[in-house]
C-alpha cells in the first residue's frame, strides 16, 4: 500500500478535532509560558494512551506479522472487536490530527508510529472490505439488495454499529429475525459492515483503495447479470440478418431483461452504492456510474439498433413493444440514472425512443402505400397471397379487409404509445381534401372522452389535453381505414352483378365495423363513428336486397289476401313469381355473407317480405285453380320450398347446384331450414 502524506491522513475535511475544551484549543501558541507544561503533559498522556491502545489492537490484526490475522476475518470473527477496531482507528486519526497541529509533536517519533499503525490498519480494512464483497456475492446480488431495501422501511435494521453506541440485545435480534429471512439478514449485515469500513477508509484518506476494490467486484456482477439476461453487443449487419422468428426471440428476451434490470439489477446496485458510500455523494455517484454505465448503454441501445436496421412491416410490433417498455419505465430510468455522470444512459434510452418513433411513422406510411398497391404479401400466409388482388366470389369478405383490420386492431392496443409518437405529426392534407365525403368519420366523441379514461401524457413531452392526444392518433388510424374503404369501393366495381357489388361492400364494411367495435379502435374512433358506419352497412344491404329480390317482390300483389282475382290472373301471378324467383335463385346461389349476425338480418328481411307474402297469396289463390293438374303446372314452389332456399342462402353454394334442387329437398333436412320455417 502506498505511503500517505501526513497532511492527507490527518487533515481530511470531515475529520473532527480530537478533544473538546481548552486542552485542544488551536490557540495554543497564545498561551503563557507558565501554563504550557501542564497543558502539554495532559495532552501527551492522552495521545500516548491512544497510540498504545491502537498498537495492541492493530498489530494483532496485521496480516504481515500474524498468521492468525492472515487467515482470519476480523468482521466474521468478532463483531465487537471489529467495532472496537473501527473506533480505535478513529481515535488514532484524531490523535494524529492533534500531533500535526502541535509543534511539540511535529517531529516526534510518536507521530511516525501513529502513521505506521494507520497504514497497517488501512491495509487490514482493505482486506476486510474485499473479503466481505467477495464472500457475500450471493447475498449482495442486486435482487437481494433491492428486496431488502423495499422491506427495510417497514422495520428497523439490525446493526452492530448503532450511531448511538447502544448494544443489540438477543430479544432485538429474535424480533428482527422473525420479520426477515436469513438471506436478508446476511445482506443487511454485510451492507452495514461495508458502509462502516468505507466511511473509515474515506475519512482516513484511503478512498481510492476502497473505491477500486468496490468497482472491480461490483462491475463484474453487473456485467455477468447483463450477460445472463441474454443481452450482448450486436452489429447492424447481424441484426439485418434476423428473420422474424429470431427477431421475436431477441426482442422478447430484451423485454424481460429490461423489466428485471430496472427492478433488480440496476436498482439494487444503486441502493447498495448509496448505502455503502452514504458519507460521500461524489463517491457514490462515481462508483455507480462506472459500474453500471457500460451494461446500461448496451441494454438501452439495443432498440435503436433494431430501429436503424432494414425496415420491414413485421418489425413494427416488436418496435412498439420495446418503445412501451422504455416509455412506461421512464420515471424509474430517470431516477436510477439521475446522476450527471449517467446522462449518457438516459440519452441512450431517449435516442432509442426517438429512433423507434421514426420507425413506426415510416412503417405506417409504408403500410398505407401497401394497401393502395395491394402489396400486403408480407402479412399473408403463402396460400393467401394469390387471392389478394382478386375480388372474392359471391361478394364475400376480401382478404385485404381481414389483414388490414387485424393489423390496425393490434396497433390500437398501443394507442397510448401511438399518441406520443404522432403527437407532433399531423396527417397529410391530401387525405382530408381527396377522400370521399361519404367515408369521412367524425372522432368528436372520442376526442371528448373524459380525462379519467384517457392514458396519461408522455413523461418525455409537454402535457396535452385528452381531446388533442386522442384525436391525433384517431385521425391517423381512421385515415388508414378510409384508405382501405376507398380501395374496397374500387374492387366492388369488378362484379358484373350490381347487387353482388353492394353485398361485397356490406360484408367488408361490416367486418371493419365489427373489428372497430371489438377492439381499442372503438375507444379511438368513438361511438358516433361506429353508429355512422353501421348505418352505411344497412344502406348497402338494403341496396342489395332491392336489386337482388326487388323483381321477386314485385311479382306478388300488394294485398295478396284481399285482391279479387280470377284463376287466369292467379296463374299469371304464379308464373311471374316462378320465373323471377328462379332467376334470383340462379344469380344469388353463390352469394356469401360470412358474418352470422349480418346473414340472419338479411335473411329475416327477405323472409318477411317474400315468404310471408307468398304464403298468404299461395293459401288464398291456390284453390282458385281448376284442378290438381293445373296446381302442379303453375305452382312450382310451395312457401316451404321458398323458405328452404332462403335457409341455405349466403353460404356460397357451388355452381352445379340449382334453385330447384335446393327447393326440392326435404324441409326437415337441415337445422337452418327448421329455423327459418318458424319465423
Amino acid at each position: 500500500m502506498p505511503r500517505k502524506g501526513m497532511k492527507t491522513l490527518c487533515f481530511h475535511a470531515k475529520t473532527p478535532s480530537l478533544l473538546a475544551g481548552p486542552s485542544s484549543s488551536p490557540q495554543r501558541s497564545n498561551a503563557t509560558p507558565a501554563s504550557t507544561p501542564p497543558r502539554r503533559s495532559v495532552t501527551e498522556s492522552m495521545v500516548e494512551q491512544i497510540i498504545e491502545s491502537a498498537a495492541v489492537l492493530v498489530m494483532k490484526w496485521d496480516p504481515e506479522s500474524s498468521t492468525y490475522a492472515k487467515v482470519t476475518s476480523l468482521f466474521y470473527e468478532s463483531k465487537a472487536e471489529a467495532r472496537q477496531f473501527i473506533m480505535c482507528v478513529g481515535d488514532l486519526q484524531k490523535a494524529m490530527h492533534f500531533m500535526v497541529s502541535d509543534e511539540f509533536y511535529a517531529s516526534s517519533q510518536k507521530l511516525v508510529l501513529a502513521q505506521s499503525l494507520m497504514q497497517i490498519a488501512m491495509k487490514r480494512l482493505q482486506k476486510e472490505f474485499y473479503q466481505i464483497l467477495s464472500m457475500n456475492r450471493a447475498y449482495l446480488d442486486p435482487e437481494s439488495v433491492s428486496t431488502r431495501s423495499s422491506r427495510a422501511s417497514a422495520r428497523s435494521s439490525v446493526s452492530e454499529f448503532e450511531d448511538d453506541g447502544g448494544t443489540t440485545t438477543d430479544d432485538d435480534i429474535r424480533v428482527a429475525g422473525d420479520s426477515i429471512s436469513e438471506v436478508e439478514q446476511v445482506s443487511s449485515t454485510a451492507m452495514e459492515d461495508l458502509r462502516v469500513i468505507a466511511e473509515c477508509m474515506i475519512s482516513a484518506g484511503y478512498a481510492i483503495e476502497c473505491i477500486n476494490i468496490y468497482k472491480i467486484i461490483r462491475k463484474s456482477i453487473i456485467d455477468e447479470g447483463i450477460y445472463r439476461m441474454g443481452v450482448e453487443k450486436l452489429s447492424h449487419s447481424q441484426i439485418n440478418k434476423y428473420n422474424s422468428e429470431v427477431l421475436e426471440f431477441r426482442v422478447n428476451n430484451w423485454l424481460q431483461a429490461v423489466k428485471k434490470a430496472k427492478r433488480t439489477l440496476f436498482n439494487g446496485e444503486r441502493i447498495l452504492c448509496d448505502h455503502v458510500f452514504s458519507s460521500s455523494d461524489p463517491i457514490r455517484e462515481s462508483c455507480f456510474s462506472d459500474i453500471s454505465r457500460e451494461g446500461a448503454l448496451l441494454l438501452f441501445g439495443f432498440p435503436e439498433l433494431i430501429a436503424k436496421s432494414k425496415r420491414s412491416p413485421e418489425k413494427i410490433f416488436p418496435i412498439l413493444g420495446m418503445y412501451t417498455a422504455i416509455f412506461e419505465n421512464w420515471p424509474e430510468i430517470e431516477s436510477i440514472f439521475g446522476f450527471e455522470s449517467t446522462a449518457a444512459v438516459r440519452s441512450a434510452a431517449f435516442n432509442s425512443l426517438v429512433r423507434m418513433a421514426e420507425f413506426v411513422r415510416e412503417a405506417l406510411s409504408d403500410f398505407e402505400s401497401a394497401i393502395q398497391k395491394d402489396n400486403l404479401h408480407h402479412l399473408l400466409r403463402h396460400q393467401d397471397r394469390q387471392d389478394l388482388k382478386k375480388s372474392p366470389p359471391g361478394g364475400g369478405l376480401h382478404r385485404l379487409t381481414v389483414h388490414v383490420m387485424n393489423h390496425l386492431s393490434l396497433l390500437a392496443d398501443y394507442s397510448e404509445i401511438l399518441v406520443d409518437i404522432f403527437r407532433d405529426w399531423p396527417p397529410p392534407a391530401k387525405y382530408t381534401s381527396s377522400l370521399p365525403e361519404t367515408l369521412l368519420f367524425d372522432n368528436s366523441s372520442s376526442a371528448d372522452s373524459s380525462d379519467e379514461s384517457h392514458p396519461p401524457p408522455s413523461p418525455l413531452r409537454s402535457p396535452a389535453s385528452s381531446a388533442t392526444t386522442v384525436a391525433a392518433i384517431s385521425l391517423r388510424l381512421g385515415l388508414l381505414i378510409l384508405v382501405l374503404l376507398c380501395k374496397l369501393d374500387g374492387k366492388s366495381k369488378h362484379y358484373d352483378d350490381v347487387s353482388v357489388s353492394y353485398l361485397f361492400l356490406a360484408n367488408n364494411l361490416n367486418h371493419v365495423v365489427s373489428k372497430v367495435r371489438t377492439s381499442n379502435l372503438h375507444y379511438l374512433l368513438g361511438d358516433e363513428w361506429v353508429a355512422k358506419h353501421e348505418a352505411k352497412v344497412r344502406q348497402f344491404t338494403a341496396s342489395y336486397e332491392r336489386l337482388a329480390w326487388g323483381k321477386v317482390y314485385a311479382s306478388l300483389p300488394e294485398n295478396p289476401t284481399t285482391a279479387a282475382m280470377s284463376a287466369e290472373q292467379a296463374k299469371i301471378v304464379f308464373k311471374n313469381f316462378n320465373s323471377s324467383f328462379e332467376e334470383a335463385c340462379k344469380k344469388q346461389r353463390s352469394s356469401v355473407v360470412p358474418d352470422v349476425k349480418l346473414r340472419d338480418e338479411i335473411k329475416t328481411r327477405v323472409f318477411r317480405k317474400l315468404v310471408t307474402v307468398y304464403r298468404e297469396f299461395y293459401d288464398t289463390h291456390r284453390i282458385t285453380l281448376e284442378n290438381e293438374r293445373q296446381v302442379r303446372l303453375f305452382v312450382k314452389f310451395t312457401p316451404e320450398d321458398v323458405g328452404n332456399y332462403l335457409s341455405d342462402m349466403f353460404f356460397g353454394t357451388s355452381e352445379s347446384e340449382s334453385c330447384s334442387s335446393s327447393c326440392s329437398s326435404s324441409p326437415s333436412s337441415s337445422s337452418h331450414r327448421r329455423q327459418w320455417r318458424v319465423l
